[in-house]
């Protein structure tokens, strides 16, 4: 499995936020930076954790001028019921078809008795598309550490 480190070039990707709509990371390179979280599933405690806190520290992505996405295993249907319950104000993509974990070297092939999910991490992605801030965590229950990515961001701007 490729892993994915400060300096690279991101692996592009594209996938679902619902059955018939995309979402492609190439449209957003050049516009804005991007945060890339993996998680590995909705509705677990530590992932519910994770989002809260990025719906609660919102707005000083907005203000450092980046857009976030997460990432799991969970069909577009799953997620969408999540985003609406927690009220999450970023996009979540389905990785259901397991493409965009591997490409990141941000994928469990068994966790438990789950075979493949997201390993939790965040990447920071600069406007021309280069990997700017890189975590992959092998423990579930580590979140990133949001502090050290708003700083990449704000040396960004």
């Amino acid at each position: 499995m490729p892993k994915i480190n400060v300096g690279d070039k991101a692996p592009v990707f594209e996938l679902p936020v619902a059955m018939d709509k995309m979402w492609k990371l190439s449209d957003y390179i050049g516009k804005q930076n991007i945060v890339v979280l993996f998680f590995p599933l909705a509705y677990s405690s530590v992932c519910h954790q994770e989002m809260c806190s990025i719906r609660d520290g919102f707005r000083e992505f907005k203000s450092l001028d980046a857009l976030v996405v997460a990432i799991s295993v969970d069909s577009p249907f799953v997620l969408a019921k999540w985003k609406e319950e927690l009220a999450l104000p970023f996009t979540l993509l389905s990785d259901f078809n397991k493409t965009v974990g591997p490409a990141y070297g941000a994928f469990h092939d068994k966790l438990g008795p789950l075979s493949g999910v997201e390993k939790r991490s965040a990447f920071v992605i600069d406007k021309k598309g280069i990997v700017r801030y890189a975590s992959v965590s092998d423990d579930p229950a580590v979140i990133p550490d949001i502090v050290a990515v708003k700083n990449v961001l704000d040396g960004l701007k």
